[in-house]
């Protein structure tokens, strides 16, 4: 039997896989695709996922690929200057294209082991009180304690879960792809700045290999998304819009995607779960997507490895759900309103002039950079601290850098009281003895994913957390 099987090798499945591995748990990877698509659906990393990557010691190898922009204007499109002191050591935005993206995560779960399946197409599941049994398209059949859906917005897992995926169907729908254009580079840039003045849905810019990158609004929503539109649907819509068609030509790939929100209702039915784009779909406003599953992944993938190995407490498991599902509809409510505030309706105009002023004060502006970025972030761990339940950014400690301490994906108690112990729980948790100037509390304990489970100076406080955290403490 296989410890878990992730259904899809995406972003998410792919970083889960990475964060099960860390802990030793066998995990296959399903992928009906025969190769990795080559779609550019999103463009980059946000501040959380970032860090992640850091905590992980991947953030050199994303850096090597992408690019890195300074944060700003990613609330609907609003330009405004960052605000100082971010809470986190890393305050840009890495530019890098999500078959990039992918390819370091698949290079990265194979490298510690997971095995990754291609053309391999779930299409059924079935679960009793000791395992799942998922029957692929070829009847084969393999069994595993567990599955994660990580398998899109059309997730076939959820629809076998029959679990609910309420929301707002597509109303608005747009093209996406990547081609060449004729039109010089110059001219293409002019003609974008001055459409994006009134239409910030429309956008082409270069994307590497002669190719531009075009997103256009659609005339209206086709009845089958998973069609993709042809070059002249993208050529009448570019002249509609922009009076030109930049001579575009020799397309890559061409899709569209609708602005459908919605949010399963749960994201666990007994050793089924789901992640991703699987539990939640958006419009990518705000470039969050992408994000929101990576982040899924980091906060499942060590419970669910205490799940397996048989350390976790009862309720650790259902924590993810309780966690991560109120972090999507603030998501999908973020991006509603950036939904309204793009439309050129002279009321949602009018809108936006106001945020845009409103956002002259660093503490609403600090509030919507937090949003998007994953910074304010807080889960909602019960009673106690400020710092209880959100991450830790990065510190520079008296011999090395915190996130340097956590590449293994375990608990970290940093105790600069050196009075501390966490003796029943090493095989779990590492305890360090440092001290950093940023640090401005007495000690902190650490979970897997860099978020605060407790801070304090007292042992028997500090027994008292563990347990919820980190099981039983080992005979």
């Amino acid at each position: 039997m296989i410890d878990v099987v992730v259904v899809g090798a995406g972003p998410t499945g792919l970083m889960l896989a990475s964060e099960l591995r860390l802990h030793g748990v066998e995990v296959v990877v399903l992928e009906k695709g025969l190769e990795p698509t080559q779609h550019v659906r999103s463009l980059g990393l946000h501040v959380r996922s970032i860090e992640l990557m850091d905590q992980r010691g991947l953030l050199e190898r994303f850096l090597a690929h992408g690019t890195t922009y300074p944060l700003g204007g990613y609330f609907a499109g609003i330009d405004h200057a960052v605000p100082a002191h971010l809470d986190t050591a890393h305050p840009y935005i890495l530019g890098i294209p999500q078959p990039e993206t992918d390819c370091l995560l698949a290079e990265r779960a194979l490298e510690l082991g997971a095995t990754v399946r291609r053309g391999s197409e779930l299409v059924d599941l079935r679960q009793d009180r000791r395992g799942v049994t998922a029957v692929l398209a070829d009847a084969s059949r393999l069994r595993a304690q567990y599955v994660v859906g990580c398998d899109g917005g059309r997730s076939t897992v959820r629809k076998l879960l029959s679990v609910p995926f309420p929301g707002e169907a597509t109303r608005v729908e747009s093209l996406l792809g990547e081609m060449e254009v004729a039109a010089p580079p110059q001219a293409v840039a002019a003609v974008v700045a001055e459409v994006r003045q009134t239409h910030k849905g429309f956008g082409a810019g270069p994307s590497g290999n002669g190719l531009y990158r075009i997103v256009v609004p659609a005339a209206g929503v086709s009845p089958d998304r998973a069609v993709p539109p042809t070059l002249e649907e993208f050529r009448r819509q570019l002249v509609a819009f922009a009076g030109t068609d930049f001579g575009v030509h020799s397309p890559r790939w061409l899709s569209r995607f609708g602005d459908a929100t919605r949010l399963a209702e749960h994201y666990r039915v007994d050793r089924v779960l789901l992640a991703g784009d699987a539990a939640h779909v958006h419009p990518p406003l705000g470039g969050q997507g992408l994000n929101l599953g990576i982040q899924d992944a980091a906060n499942l993938g060590w419970k669910l490895a205490g799940q397996v190995a048989g350390w976790a407490p009862r309720a650790l498991l259902d924590t993810y759900e309780r966690e991560r599902r109120p972090v999507a509809d603030d998501v999908l409510s973020t991006t509603r309103a950036q939904g309204e505030l793009i439309a050129t309706e002279p009321g949602p105009r009018a809108v936006r002039r106001l945020l845009s002023e409103l956002m002259d004060f660093e503490d609403v502006n600090r509030y919507l950079v937090e949003k998007i970025t994953g910074i304010g972030i807080r889960y909602d761990l019960g009673d106690g601290p400020a710092l209880v339940g959100r991450r830790l950014r990065d510190l520079q400690l008296g011999r090395s850098r915190l996130y340097e301490l956590m590449h293994a994906g375990r608990g970290l108690l940093l105790d600069p009281t050196d009075r501390l112990s966490v003796e029943g729980w090493t095989d779990r948790v590492d305890r360090v003895v440092d001290s950093s100037e940023e640090l401005e509390v007495a000690a902190v304990l650490l979970r897997p994913d860099g978020y605060v489970a407790w801070t304090g100076d007292d042992q028997q406080d500090l027994l008292d957390h563990l347990p919820r955290w980190f099981g039983s403490p080992a005979r």
